[in-house]
């Protein structure tokens, strides 16, 4: 003769749902960053490139930088709009375009690679991220006060006359 236990068989514990959320929602959030990361490492190598040549061959790159802006690129500003010695952030695009000597434009990502935070201003050659107080270079997007360790990733930008396109 078999009998029915008095209680009945528990499902999982309300701990073990939580801890499997949260892992799930940890995987998430690790994926989006994971690809995040490639992408501004991708963007990093190219957005060199640019700024090469932007600096050395403005005259014989206006037809290749012509057709660039035709197929897409979003006009982010004239270059009377940067100032020498200086930038622009902008924040909508995610990006800040300075101009580190007259005629020679740089353009590098607008979130700060010690925690993420978007930088607020740029004053003396250097883009400070109002979060920890890091301070990157206007010519090379490179450290010139910590806490961050890692330059600015360079965006890709192409200028063409007097217009300056991302991408």
């Amino acid at each position: 003769m078999t009998s029915e236990p008095l209680h009945p068989v528990p499902g999982p514990a309300r701990r073990t749902v939580v801890a499997a959320v949260g892992a799930a929602g940890l995987a998430v959030a690790l994926t989006a960053c994971g690809s995040d990361d490639d992408a501004s490492s991708s963007s990093g190598s190219s957005g060199t490139q640019a700024g090469a040549n932007t600096t050395g061959g403005d005259a014989g790159g206006g037809s290749a930088s012509g057709s660039a802006s035709g197929s897409g690129g979003t006009v982010l500003a004239k270059t009377a709009d940067i100032p020498e010695g200086g930038g622009k952030i902008f924040k909508d695009q995610g990006v800040v375009v300075t101009q580190p000597a007259a005629g020679t434009f740089k353009a590098f990502s607008a979130k700060c690679t010690h925690q993420g935070c978007a930088v607020s201003s740029i004053a003396d050659g250097v883009i400070v991220c109002p979060c920890h107080k890091s301070e990157f270079s206007v010519a090379d997007g490179s450290v010139k006060k910590g806490p961050a360790t890692q330059a600015l990733p360079a965006e890709q930008i192409t200028v063409s006359g007097d217009s300056i396109t991302l991408g």
